[in-house]
């Protein structure tokens, strides 16, 4: 049979049933690539579940970008439900319409208008804000997840909530001086604000921020941007003393919203995190000064999560572990579990997670934390060393350590203290030379002792003389 016999509708093409609504086809002839779409297309049934199936791979193809705002699981929301919840008010979808933030939402519309006459009438900047927003609905869905349909709110409702939820959020930052005390109406209020607007869950697009703050106070700063007036905010509830530096996060505004703003500010730029195939081994605060470890606020930080040991043994001085200073309160422990739940669940290093880790390991016990006190690194607000180093070690509970920037670090750590002659000679001077006093009152045992052995040898030798 030649191709062009294979390709009339004469010659058969026998079909085998597998079941009365999935077809198979088996072909004993050639068939032309045209002739395939209508085999495919006109003859062939497809199960109902397969299509289904189908659409579903090819909605995920169509959306094709991770979902950045989305509900923490279970596994770290039972930890501490409240680190995930706002306080006061609601940003998006997620917490809209609790009972406990319905003050400030009922506030959102005089802020809305308060920003926008700002800049111009408010029936043309309202039209233009909202037209803006939704040019972009469909992107807005997709940082939601399981918000790609219409459920829960239509475009209408989205958008009404976008516009608002973003003019609440630039009056709020609009409002804050850039040096001084930034919460002078209500401090309490204001900062607990600041700390809703990096819950994961409580999340606008960036670009939407973006948008609003072009039409908006981009008008009013041109020299400004948004993310130097973000900064300015995530100041005031970022745990660690020192600033957050600009550099690590550059000019782009390519961020996924504020958390993710804030979370790089805390990655080191160009460099990678090793991946690991262990968790490294821990020593806490009190083992590693047990063999002569000082431990020192990090005065120089090359970034605000910088952890570094210094040791060499043909110096003289001894080993340092130098660490940045960090305060130790509620607003730390909100910080830190919504940027763990934004790096296990997203693609993103885990720079956070693994500074969340190291923390774990050194401060174990209230011992540590009184240790770790004493030494200047940290300052714990919440009344006693126990309940700073259990919420330390909660922190760290349900999650998965796959990269840890500290590896080398802790490996240098575990060679010093695993060291016989190192570590028992650090012991000793820790227990006999420490201070003046005491390597004299080892000078003074030495003596008696050789008094001792020598009047004892006198003695024995003298009867026999």
């Amino acid at each position: 049979m030649n191709n062009q016999e294979a390709g009339t509708p004469s010659h058969a093409v026998y079909i085998q049933g597998i079941n009365p609504s999935l077809i198979s086809v088996r072909f004993t002839c050639n068939i032309y690539p045209s002739d395939y779409a209508f085999f495919s297309e006109k003859i062939l049934p497809v199960d109902p579940t397969t299509t289904n199936l189908l659409n579903q791979v090819r909605k995920l193809n169509e959306n094709g970008k991770f979902s950045a705002i989305y509900v923490v699981p279970n596994s770290l929301r039972e930890v501490n439900p409240s680190s995930f919840t706002p306080r006061v008010v609601s940003i998006g979808p997620l917490h809209k319409g609790l009972a406990n933030l319905k003050s400030v939402e009922s506030k959102k519309p005089k802020d809305m208008k308060e920003l926008l006459l700002i800049v111009g009438s408010l029936e043309e900047m309202s039209d233009t804000c909202m037209k803006k927003v939704r040019g972009s609905i469909k992107e807005i869905r997709r940082y939601y997840f399981g918000m790609d349909d219409h459920k829960f709110y239509n475009d209408d409702e989205l958008v009404e909530m976008m516009v608002m939820d973003a003019c609440f959020i630039l009056l709020f930052i609009y409002k804050l001086p850039v040096t001084g005390n930034l919460f002078s109406d209500n401090k309490l209020r204001s900062r607990n604000i600041a700390l809703d607007l990096v819950m994961l869950e409580n999340q606008i697009p960036f670009f939407v921020l973006q948008d609003i703050y072009n039409l908006t106070i981009g008008k009013l700063r041109p020299k400004s941007t948004l993310t130097s007036m973000l900064k300015v905010l995530l100041d005031h509830i970022n745990p660690f003393e020192q600033p957050l530096i600009d550099e690590n996060v550059g000019t782009e505004t390519t961020h996924y919203h504020i958390l993710g703003l804030l979370h790089k500010f805390y990655q080191r730029i160009n460099f990678r995190l090793p991946i690991i195939e262990a968790v490294p081994i821990a020593h806490s605060a009190v083992e590693l000064d047990k063999v002569g470890v000082k431990i020192r606020a990090n005065k120089m930080l090359s970034w605000p999560m910088a952890i570094e040991f210094e040791y060499s043994p043909l110096s003289s001085h001894k080993p340092i572990l130098k660490m940045p200073v960090v305060r130790i309160d509620n607003f730390f422990e909100v910080v830190l579990r919504n940027l763990i739940a934004y790096e296990q669940y997203s693609p993103v290093e885990n720079y956070v997670t693994s500074y969340a880790m190291a923390m774990h390991m050194l401060a174990a016990t209230p011992e540590d934390i009184s240790k770790l006190g004493k030494s200047g690194v940290i300052f714990s607000h919440l009344g006693s060393n126990e309940k700073a180093s259990d919420m330390i070690s909660s922190i760290c509970k349900n999650i998965n350590l796959l990269d840890f920037y500290y590896t080398e670090a802790w490996t240098n750590i575990a060679q010093y203290y695993d060291s016989y002659w190192l570590r028992n000679l650090a012991v000793f001077k820790r227990t006999y030379i420490d201070t003046p006093w005491k390597a004299i009152a080892l000078l003074a045992a030495i003596i008696v002792f050789f008094i001792t052995v020598i009047q004892f040898f006198r003695q024995l030798v003298t009867p026999l003389l």
